[in-house]
């Protein structure tokens, strides 16, 4: 039996090829394009490394939180309500390390070289997962 070659190790060689045989090879727009190509790449390895344990605990904290279960599409329409309503604010302690967390995450999967997601890691802010 053959085992599928693995998704993580898939990606990352066509990253390495766009990047390192590709990219130098090209110029103007095309380079640009290769470039992009990389990052997206690179984007989709953190989002299948980091996003399903990432979610996971967005959704624990919402359900502590909000007393409710329900998906996470739920649970943060229900927090985006009670935040539109005055019900939860910047006074509430859970709510804030909710919204810390949540942002570090996307962050590090969106945008990890973002200047102001190292500030935040410097300044102690809490990260996800």
């Amino acid at each position: 039996m053959q085992d599928k070659p693995d998704m993580a190790d898939l990606m990352q060689a066509v990253q390495d090829f766009v990047g390192e045989e590709i990219a130098p090879q090209l110029t103007g727009h095309v380079a640009f394009s290769a470039r992009v190509a990389g990052n997206v790449l690179a984007l989709m390895q953190r989002e299948l490394d980091l996003g399903s344990r990432f979610r996971a605990a967005q959704q624990a904290r919402l359900e502590a939180l909000l007393n409710q279960t329900g998906t996470l599409e739920v649970l943060n329409r229900i927090l985006c309500e009670k935040i539109a309503k005055g019900a939860l604010g910047p006074n509430d302690e859970a709510l804030m390390d909710h919204l810390k967390r949540a942002t570090m995450g996307k962050l590090a999967i969106d945008q990890p070289t973002y200047a102001g997601y190292q500030i935040a890691q410097t300044n102690g802010w809490p990260e996800e997962g």
